[in-house]
């Protein structure tokens, strides 16, 4: 975390699935899909990336109790070619979000801290962006402005802050913070105001 960040939970959305980027994994990784079992694996993760951040079971019943089934589809890990799961990304959506109408939504992005700052949040992002585009023409996620370098990850993904958000004072602060940091040109449009996506 960099000090001076002033913390915000933000929207983010990707207005289209056109131009979709495709990453492929670093040598040594690759993707497979959520199998029975896995809850533990995923906390596991969650608690070894988050350790000071209290995710629980009802974490993961609160975000995928009713569709489970939909898992095995649209839950991936990554592992290691020795079969070590160290990532896990969903391809999730929401049938009417914030009365905006479905949304695909990227959503619970883990890394393991011992495989981070090896390239593998781009990859996960794009394959999950991929199975998000089969049903859906546009995605969300939620963040905090605290996260800069998920942050970067999202934008270099085509993600843009969600200019329904402009109105919060609070937000405004959060994403004038990592401004001061990535000089990104889709926050410096959000904060002028010249975005109108996703109304």
């Amino acid at each position: 975390m960099v000090d001076d960040l002033i913390g915000a939970d933000v929207y983010m959305i990707r207005p289209t699935m056109e131009d979709l980027p495709d990453w492929p994994l670093p040598a040594g990784y690759r993707f497979r899909t959520y199998r029975d079992g896995d809850l533990d694996v995923w906390l596991a993760l969650h608690h070894d990336a988050e350790p000071f951040l209290s995710i629980g079971p009802e974490h993961f019943a609160r975000s995928f109790g009713g569709r489970l089934s939909a898992l095995y589809d649209r839950m991936f890990f990554v592992q290691t070619l020795e079969g070590e799961d160290v990532g896990s990304i969903t391809a999730w959506w929401e049938d009417d979000w914030q009365g905006r109408g479905a949304w695909g939504r990227i959503h619970w992005v883990i890394v393991a801290r011992a495989h981070q700052r090896r390239g593998l949040a781009k990859p996960m992002t794009a394959h999950a962006l991929r199975r998000i585009a089969r049903d859906h023409s546009r995605a969300m996620l939620g963040t905090n402005t605290l996260r800069l370098w998920a942050i970067k990850t999202y934008l270099d993904c085509g993600f843009i802050p969600d200019p329904m958000q402009r109105n919060d004072v609070k937000v405004v602060q959060g994403w004038r913070s990592v401004q001061n940091h990535l000089r990104h040109p889709a926050i410096e449009q959000w904060l002028q105001g010249e975005t109108t996506f996703g109304r």
